[in-house]
């Protein structure tokens, strides 16, 4: 029995356990690492994710009323709230993910029947992995499945991202949602955050195929352990800062909408209109785009080296420019680029505390987890978690 079915098994057991026999139907949403392409998502930019190996599953059955009950096995603790009268909760703030969920879809007059639910997730929370976008779209996904109702994977991404905005309130980009219900596996899916356009990107011919030239690699997440305090007040300042940017270079570059509209030529000969904290998240969010569209090419030119210059010039640009990284961050990463057989290293996430995601030698793992946990331990007296990520595909239910 793989480690999905255990999993599943765990959900049935406590569903029974808690609601009685009856038939379950099962939804599994990844978590995601994003590549290349930080902070791009809400200046209409391109960004790079994968939608990765950890999840949030979910045992489900309508019911015959209005009533949503939930049992989280990660808090094990439980709630419930009626479809007629959606609220946050203060007391179980993981159950505002699904309560938003339901409100906007009630908002778009799907009638939800009732449901009892109970998930665990191996997303760790808080880590720039998106356990949020995978509650959403997972559950998201189960309203559908029991309710028979179609909704089209952008517009399911586009009313989770609304979640996040209005009930959750967190200004997300789309990128988290859009890759947890459209990931592929074995593939980075480049998503155009303006047009909402996707392409996927093979890493197969790159990583763990071992073909023609091309080194055995695997990407290598390292979680600080520090969850974002700072992430979510930090990043709606800086997608302010954005916005501002884009007001004050607009007189000079009539027409642009968003940052993504600026070349780095153009920021450069007009920086003097923008005050240097603006500048610098100007410069970073225009060489970031350039970075995304390089390593598109250098994926599909199977150079991954390029591909790992292209990381490195990423979190250079994060822990400078958009200072977002933080002194955990920073220690991994730099741990991360001694070790021979390691290409390249970044932040991925939000920022200020969360992972970092390696390019990785197989041959380096070893090596990479030894100086990573020893410089790690010495500087902040804990370890961090490393392990390897793949591509799988996004949202589904489980048969």
């Amino acid at each position: 029995m793989g480690k999905m079915d255990e999993r599943m098994e765990m959900l049935r057991d406590e569903f029974k356990a808690r609601y009685g026999d009856g038939d379950l139907r099962f939804f599994r949403a990844p978590g995601r690492v994003n590549l290349l392409g930080e902070h791009t998502d809400y200046n209409d930019g391109w960004v790079l994710p994968i939608a990765i190996n950890r999840d949030i599953s979910i045992a489900s059955r309508a019911r015959d009323d209005r009533v949503v009950r939930l049992y989280s096995l990660d808090f094990q603790e439980e709630t419930e709230f009626s479809l007629d009268d959606i609220a946050p909760s203060t007391t179980r703030k993981w159950s505002n993910y699904v309560r938003g969920i339901a409100l906007e879809l009630e908002k778009r007059k799907i009638r939800l029947k009732g449901m009892d639910a109970v998930l665990q997730g191996n997303v760790p929370i808080a880590s720039g992995l998106s356990s949020s976008a995978a509650m959403e779209i997972g559950f998201a996904l189960a309203f559908q499945g029991l309710n028979g109702f179609d909704m089209a994977p952008v517009e399911m991404a586009l009313l989770a991202q609304k979640t996040e905005h209005e009930f959750i309130g967190v200004m997300s980009g789309i990128m988290d949602q859009f890759i947890s219900r459209m990931g592929q596996k074995d593939h980075a899916l480049l998503i155009d955050c303006r047009s909402l356009e996707s392409r996927a990107i093979p890493l197969s011919g790159a990583l763990g195929a071992g073909r023609g030239s091309n080194r055995d690699l695997v990407f290598v997440v390292g979680d600080t352990r520090v969850r974002r305090a700072l992430a979510d007040s930090e990043y709606n300042i800086r997608r302010r800062q954005c916005e501002e940017a884009v007001r004050l270079l607009e007189p000079a570059l009539p027409g642009i909408k968003a940052l993504r509209d600026v070349s780095l030529e153009q920021l450069q000969a007009h920086e003097q209109l923008l005050p240097e904290e603006v500048r610098k998240r100007a410069r970073h969010v225009v060489t970031e785009d350039e970075r995304v569209l390089q390593g598109v090419a250098a994926l599909e030119g199977g150079d991954m080296a390029a591909f790992g210059r292209c990381m490195n010039g990423s979190h250079d640009s994060l822990r400078d420019d958009y200072e977002v990284s933080s002194a955990e961050l920073d220690t991994i990463v730099k741990a991360a680029r001694s070790v021979p057989g390691v290409l390249g290293s970044r932040m991925t996430g939000a920022g200020f505390g969360g992972c970092t995601v390696s390019l990785v030698e197989k041959t380096a793992v070893e090596k990479l987890t030894q100086v990573v946990k020893g410089r790690y331990q010495a500087a902040f007296h804990k370890e961090p978690s490393l392990y390897v990520c793949t591509a799988e595909n996004g949202a589904h239910e489980v048969k």
